[in-house]
């Protein structure tokens, strides 16, 4: 691929992404992007960009993927300025199984900072299909509804990739 193609392909993303941004303000209150963009992260306090990553599916590629997003975050940025949220809901919480073969790439993430939540209504909804609670990996912080938390981090600042 040329220079120009490259430029180009660079431009175009960076025009599309500055049309969905003003279309994006356009239509949410001014009070309420003040109150996204001020919300507060107590154990990130210099984060500077704000990224949820979405997992519902059990793929073992996009789980790799995940992974490998959040770790090139953590490398581009300092920890520090950067605040990763990982929501896996239905077939995604497989992640966060003890047995999962990306257990210690997820364990090394939450010990960077990252955050790794667990959709409780895909837990409630296995156990009443096989009659027992699945195992979740200590580290996983427990969310009521996956998707509702997407949306409570996307409303307080937070940019949604869904890999």
């Amino acid at each position: 691929m040329s220079d120009f193609s490259k430029y180009r392909r660079s431009a175009v993303r960076a025009l599309g992404a500055a049309v969905i941004a003003a279309l994006v303000a356009a239509t949410v209150p001014p009070q309420a992007r003040a109150q996204a963009q001020q919300a507060p992260l107590p154990d990130k306090p210099f984060a500077e960009h704000r990224i949820a990553l979405q997992l519902s599916d059990n793929d073992p590629k996009k789980q790799s993927l995940v992974i490998s997003i959040a770790n090139n975050l953590l490398k581009f940025y300092d920890p520090d300025k950067v605040a990763i949220e990982v929501v896996a809901f239905g077939p995604g919480i497989e992640l966060l199984r003890p047995d999962n073969s990306n257990r210690k790439l997820v364990e090394s993430l939450v010990a960077q900072g990252v955050r790794f939540d667990v959709c409780l209504n895909t837990v409630d909804s296995i156990e009443r299909e096989t009659g027992h609670r699945p195992d979740i990996i200590p580290v996983a912080i427990p969310v009521q509804v996956g998707v509702g938390q997407i949306l409570s981090l996307t409303e307080n600042g937070y940019t949604l990739v869904r890999p």
